[in-house]
C-alpha cells in the first residue's frame, strides 16, 4: 500500500473511533480533533517501526494514551508527574469497562428466565456456582451449564449491538455500542 493511500485509510477507518476515545478523555471537542490530528501523524511517522501488523489497533491506541497523557502534562508543566498520575491511565481503562458494563443490563434483561437468574445471581450478586445451584435446587453442574450459556448468550447480544477493542492483554480500550 503506498503511503498517500495508507494516510488515507488511516484517517478514514480510525479518525472518528480515536476522537470519540479522545473525547471522552479530555472533554473539550477543539482539543480532542487536536489530539486526533497528532495522533495520526505520529501513527503515520511511526508506522515502520510496527513489528507485528495485527496489533496495529492496539499499538495506535498506545500511541493514543501517551498522546493524552503527554496533552495533561503540557497543562501543567510546573508539575512533576507523580504516581497519581498513572493511577489515573488506569482508572480511564476502567472508566471505559464500567462504561459497557452499562450496556448489559439491559441485555441481561433480555435472556430467557432460567439463563436470566443464573446470570444476575454470578455476575452481579458475587455468588458461586455452587451456592446458585443451591438457591435454584439443581445440580452444580446444572447450575454451571445455566450460568455458561448464559453467558455465551449475553456476549452474543452485546457484540451484535457493540463494536468492542481489546488491547494485547485482552482488555477492554474501547467501544461503540448502537441499540443497547
Amino acid at each position: 500500500m503506498e503511503n498517500r493511500e495508507l494516510n488515507a485509510h488511516f484517517w478514514g477507518t480510525y479518525r472518528t473511533t480515536l476522537y470519540r476515545f479522545i473525547l471522552r478523555r479530555v472533554n473539550n471537542p477543539v482539543m480532542a480533533e487536536d489530539l486526533v490530528q497528532d495522533v495520526l501523524i505520529k501513527v503515520y511517522e511511526r508506522l515502520n517501526t510496527l513489528k507485528d501488523q495485527e496489533k496495529i489497533l492496539s499499538w495506535m491506541y498506545q500511541i493514543t494514551r501517551n498522546v493524552i497523557v503527554d496533552y495533561y502534562r503540557q497543562q501543567r508543566p510546573t508539575e512533576e508527574i507523580d504516581q497519581g498520575a498513572i493511577v489515573e491511565e488506569i482508572k480511564l481503562e476502567e472508566d471505559v469497562e464500567q462504561e459497557l458494563a452499562q450496556c448489559l443490563w439491559p441485555l441481561v434483561n433480555q435472556l430467557p428466565a432460567t439463563y436470566q437468574q443464573a446470570v444476575k445471581m454470578a455476575e452481579f450478586e458475587g455468588l458461586t456456582q455452587k451456592e446458585i445451584a443451591q438457591k435454584q435446587g439443581l445440580s452444580l453442574s446444572g447450575a454451571k451449564s445455566r450460568v455458561q450459556r448464559g453467558r455465551k448468550l449475553l456476549k452474543e447480544m452485546l457484540l451484535e449491538c457493540c463494536r468492542i477493542e481489546f488491547d494485547h492483554r485482552g482488555r477492554v480500550f474501547n467501544y461503540e455500542c448502537e441499540n443497547c
